[in-house]
């Protein structure tokens, strides 16, 4: 259906309107982040540039260290999502055992359950299993957390591909895992990568699991440094919103090198629904 003139201007007007509201608050973040170093917060313009802001941010809150773990840690952790999501995606979508609907609707039952309600016994539990304060502290829970999610996505992927391709497949002899990893796999990449993308940007802005599960200060992500850095820092507003941009860059480059896989990805999620 075409849209008349007066609807596309309407419709443009609504989306500049929400733009406006997602990127005046960002826009006033990075002011305050080149302005020079103030104790008063206030979207202004600053009178001089300071870049310095970023370095000073850096030195003082030793984020070098903190990105290193958040590094270590999101890599991990999307690493063994996604095999462990693929292999489990295939099953439950191409693969007949008994149970089967049962078992997945089970894991569903992870996406409803945040990390609140169980931080507790997870805690207690890793502690008796001597895991805690340990990148496995970490790593585990958000592994467990990505699951339900990514076995999910990967399901209604893998539900889509046509069946026609897998049964000849079959017909030549292809084992399940020859056939998942060689046919079905390569024309699922940007359905993969989305998935990767939203488990890297879940996983480096996890606040709860750190701040209960370590001590070791060498052992603290990105988020939770930025925590300290902030109790530290109250009033200088200028160093507290360098080292937010410090924090969220990763994740911003990351989407932006991404963007077109993330996008086909998620019409290819939506489509197959």
């Amino acid at each position: 259906m075409k849209l008349s003139l007066g609807e596309k201007l309407v419709t443009y007007l609504v989306l500049v309107i929400f733009a406006a509201f997602a990127l005046v608050p960002l826009l006033g973040v990075v002011i305050t982040a080149i302005s020079p170093s103030s104790s008063t917060s206030g979207f202004r313009m600053p009178e001089s540039i300071e870049l310095g802001n970023f370095v000073e941010a850096w030195d003082r809150g030793h984020f070098a260290q903190y990105i290193v773990s958040s590094v270590l840690v999101t890599v991990t952790v999307i690493v063994v999502t996604t095999v462990l999501s693929v292999m489990a995606g295939f099953a439950f979508a191409r693969l007949k055992f008994f149970g089967s609907n049962i078992v997945f609707f089970v894991l569903l039952a992870g996406l409803l359950l945040p990390a609140e309600a169980f931080i507790i016994p997870l805690y207690f539990n890793l502690r008796s299993a001597h895991v805690t304060d340990s990148y496995w502290a970490l790593i585990l829970p958000q592994i467990a957390q990505s699951l339900a999610f990514g076995i999910f996505w990967m399901r209604n992927q893998f539900m889509s591909f046509p069946g026609e391709v897998i049964e000849a497949a079959r017909l030549d002899g292809a084992t399940d895992l020859r056939t998942l990893w060689q046919i079905i796999v390569p024309p699922s990449i940007p359905s993969i990568m989305t998935m990767c993308l939203l488990v890297a940007m879940w996983t480096w802005n996890e606040f709860l699991i750190p701040l209960v599960m370590v001590t070791q200060d060498s052992l603290r992500t990105a988020p939770l440094g930025l925590a300290f850095f902030q109790g530290q820092h109250a009033t200088d507003y200028s160093l507290l919103a360098a080292a937010g941009i410090i924090i969220a860059a990763p994740i911003v480059v990351l989407y932006f090198f991404l963007q077109k896989r993330f996008i086909s990805g998620m019409l290819d999620g939506i489509s197959s629904r």
